[in-house]
């Protein structure tokens, strides 16, 4: 048996596997499935288990999570860590929440799509917290250009002169409240740490000017005091980031900053405190003891730099989602009984009618009422070419009209328009993880505690066999390999790609849901396509209506627009449209049936008799067990032969006649399907039209293979057939009747022209609704994932070849050793190159 309860208190994939283990834990429980998103938890029993021993169990949890039957819901605590512990000093926000009013995330994503509500570093990397964009659109003031004393926070015009009132926003900050906390804390680092480096530097000086002035015992007290600023403010943060990852054993870069910088600074302060605890190999001819203050200062100036260009790169990643935010407009102009008033784009709702002007931007997702216009649809669907749009004709908000006004109907504001919808799929998609993280991961795992040994065994070995003073040649070696060590640029090889990767796409009129999709869009062999709104355009028109015995032709018609009143199919409304240009007004028709994949059926009352009317395709006369005449099953070939869609009308098990209905085949169909082909796959049309019609289309396409009258059940199973098969498949359809097959693929396209079930189904959006979106899809899947390669080689590559310089493996041979100082710039700038080649995906090409 199977029982539902809702949760509450989760907020990561974290928090859903504690719960799970919870629930799992109960005596009688055999399987638990826990879904994140609803809040709810399935779980299985052999018999029934009291929901008062559930409840025992998440006491026993200490109270952190909550579980309750449907409807009764209690609060819970959604501040956890990735072991479902409360973690008081970063409250998660909830799945869902508005990123960017105070939402913040870690840029490795070590857990996953979790977030924070306040600035901060994260637990387990110890990387500083990037705050998302938002996708709310800052408030706009207004003021008279005559009188800018006067703000009003609605349009309108001036009390004192009638002008009306222009918008007034605010400049946009170039940098973030975090940056500038860093640029401040990093001028203080640069100001202290700078005439230690002098003081430290100019002994090398000839004659020592600076030890004339003073004895550089006192020097070394003086170098003592200005590190003092640098370590305990400016960079105190890496110390606490080093505890805290010691504490936790999640170990990362700062425990090796940390480490190094901290064990330099220490024992320059005992050397000085307690100079004849030290061998002589570490003091001058004078006796006085050499110290580290400016290698300590140096590494931790440096590295703060580095993240000081991080946080500046960091936004540079976003800018995608910050360009897609800009393009909606701050007001609408609605018109009310034919006069016109500027309001705020919040005050639009459904239904309103809003005027749009040339070369404004559109504000809502509507339909046009009146008017004509070209509209620039390419920061939506990436296309470059204007397209004509008249009335009855969708828009989209942040669109730009052309050169003439027209008057729309809003019917999706706020959040439910397509911006909107773009806007928080790329915001989540940015923080979801690919599969490829994972070798990642796994490799930092052991990076760290492998490089404190290379660090030890390098002492050792210096110490050892190194040449006079070799406790300092020692000493100095193992802090350059703690130092110029990065796990960071291999934590951010793949969500830098990824993030930015994403924004590209949506730039493109690409959505990704997910990052494991855009790594599996790489591997796909089979593409399988839908005809209607895939293929074809998707706005069928009807040819003509043949009447059996060639007499009665708008009786038939009246009889099938009668039945596709009720129907919302594409092909149904063709037929509406034909009706009312031929004047045929529908009657009426009882017990209305849809025959998923068939047809329609009803009955109609004529003379006083009920009579059974269809209308399909041959499945459903086979169903019904009406045969088509000799006469009429030739014509209706013929016309199937073409590549045009036939539905026969039957009343009583009599074929009355039939109509023609014709969709034309996208312009862009054929040379999209030739670049998929080129890139080594196949591409198969499955649809629920005829035999001869799919046939006269995948001949024009030159398509790699169809199949005709298929039914949803049967889209389904021959994706599963596919797989069964070794194939990779990704399905591309945009109706109901293709969410099955969608959701089973391994990756699902849905055309963003399509329904809002198939597009729910799918992992990746084509917004135009073109099949070049996909040729797009997989382009960017490829650049995306070669990036992320180079970028884990980059990381890999300088670690490998870094760690032994800096170990000293190149002194026998060339004299060369690592200064701790050089290593600390080159690890700062290591993280910088990952997410500098990242960025180049910002001008890829697709």
């Amino acid at each position: 048996m199977k029982h539902t309860y809702k949760i509450t208190g989760m907020s990561c994939t974290g928090c859903k596997g504690h719960v799970e283990k919870i629930i799992g834990s109960v005596d009688g429980v055999t399987g638990v499935t826990v879904d994140l998103d609803k809040a709810e938890a399935v779980v299985e029993m052999e018999e029934h288990v009291p929901f008062a021993k559930l409840g025992e169990a998440f006491e026993a949890d200490r109270g952190h999570y909550g579980i309750a039957l449907p409807g009764e819901e209690k609060k819970g605590c959604s501040c956890c860590s990735s072991d479902g512990k409360h973690d008081a000093s970063h409250a998660s926000a909830k799945k869902g929440s508005v990123p960017g009013s105070g939402v913040y995330y870690c840029p490795m994503h070590c857990e996953e799509d979790k977030t924070y509500d306040k600035p901060g570093s994260c637990p387990v990397c110890g990387m500083d917290l990037v705050e998302a964009p938002s996708p709310r659109r800052k408030k706009v003031s207004y003021t008279c250009p005559m009188h800018p004393e006067v703000i009003s926070d609605q349009p309108g015009s001036c009390p004192k002169c009638g002008m009306d009132l222009v918008p007034v926003e605010e400049e946009e900050e170039e940098t973030d409240e975090h940056y500038i906390k860093l640029l401040r804390k990093f001028k203080i680092a640069v100001a202290f740490t700078l005439p230690i480096f002098l003081i430290a530097m100019s002994e090398m000086l000839p004659g020592d000017p600076v030890g004339d002035w003073l004895p550089r015992e006192y020097w070394n007290w003086i170098q003592l005091g200005l590190s003092l600023p640098v370590v305990f403010y400016a960079t105190w943060m890496f110390f606490e980031r080093a505890y805290r990852s010691v504490v936790t054993w999640n170990l990362n870069m700062f425990t090796l900053i940390g480490l190094g910088a901290g064990v330099a600074w220490l024992f320059s302060l005992g050397g000085m405190a307690f100079p004849g605890i030290l061998p002589e190999q570490f003091k001058s001819a004078d006796g006085t003891v050499h110290v580290y203050f400016e290698a300590a200062t140096v590494i931790l100036t440096l590295v703060l730099l580095g993240q000081l260009l991080e946080a500046r790169a960091h936004g540079k990643t976003n800018s995608a989602i910050r360009e897609l935010l800009k393009l909606a407009p701050n007001t609408a102009t609605r018109v009310v009984e034919g006069k016109e008033q500027v309001v705020s784009l919040d005050d639009v709702e459904k239904g309103d009618l809003l005027r749009v002007k040339p070369g404004e931007k559109i504000p809502v997702d509507g339909i046009i009422k009146e008017g004509k216009s070209t509209i620039d649809e390419s920061m939506i669907t990436g296309e470059p070419i204007p397209v004509d749009r008249g009335e009855g004709d969708t828009v989209s908000a942040g669109t730009i009209n052309g050169n003439r006004s027209f008057v729309m109907e809003a019917e999706k504001v706020g959040a439910d328009t397509l911006l909107s919808q773009i806007v928080d799929m790329v915001n989540s998609a940015s923080r979801s993880r690919a599969p490829i993280q994972k070798l990642a991961d796994r490799i930092s795992g052991y990076f760290v505690p492998v490089v404190v040994l290379i660090s030890v065994l390098t002492f050792i070995v210096w110490a050892v066999y190194g040449p006079e003073p070799s406790y300092v040649y020692a000493f100095v070696n193992a802090i350059a390999v703690l130092i110029i060590a990065c796990p960071c640029a291999l934590g951010l090889a793949t969500p830098m790609s990824v993030m930015v990767g994403v924004g590209k796409g949506a730039q493109s009129g690409v959505l990704i849901k997910n990052a494991e999709a855009l790594e599996r869009m790489n591997k796909i062999d089979v593409v399988i396509i839908d005809k209607t709104g895939t293929v074809t355009e998707g706005k069928p028109s009807v040819e003509k209506v043949v009447a059996a015995g060639g007499s009665g032709g708008d009786e038939v018609l009246q009889k099938i627009v009668s039945l596709n009143s009720h129907s919302e199919h594409p092909l149904a409304q063709a037929t509406m449209r034909y009706a009312e240009e031929k004047g045929v007004e529908p009657v009426q028709v009882n017990d209305f049936e849809s025959v998923t994949g068939k047809g329609v059926k009803g009955v109609h009352s004529e003379g006083g008799q009920d009579k059974a009317l269809a209308l399909g395709n041959d499945k459903l006369l086979e169903q019904l067990g009406v045969k088509l005449p000799e006469a009429l099953q030739k014509q209706v070939k013929a016309e199937q032969q073409q590549g045009k869609t036939v539905s026969c009308l039957s009343e009583d098990g009599e074929v009355l006649g039939f109509v023609v209905i014709s969709d034309k085949i996208k312009e862009t169909s054929r040379e999209a399907i030739e670049k998929l082909q080129d890139e080594g796959m196949e591409v198969v049309m499955l649809t629920g039209d005829n035999e001869d019609t799919a046939r006269a289309v995948n001949e024009t396409l030159g398509l790699d293979g169809f199949k005709a009258q298929m039914l949803p059940a049967d889209k389904l199973n021959e994706v599963k057939r596919l797989q069964e098969a070794g194939k990779k498949v990704a399905m591309a359809g945009d109706g109901i009747n293709d969410a099955p097959a969608l959701a089973q693929a391994d990756i699902g396209i849905a055309m963003g022209t399509g329904t809002d079930v198939a597009i729910e189904s799918a992992e990746i959006t084509l917004v135009k609704g073109d099949l070049n979106g996909i040729a797009r899809a997989r382009m960017l899947s490829h650049k995306v994932m070669r990036n992320i390669k180079e970028n884990l080689f980059f990381a890999l590559a300088y670690n490998a070849l870094g760690i032994p310089v800096a170990a000293g493996v190149l002194y026998p041979v060339s004299g060369l050793l690592l200064s701790p100082m050089i290593a600390a710039l080159a690890m700062s700038f290591s993280s910088v190159s990952v997410i500098a080649n990242s960025l180049r995906l910002r001008m890829a090409k697709l």
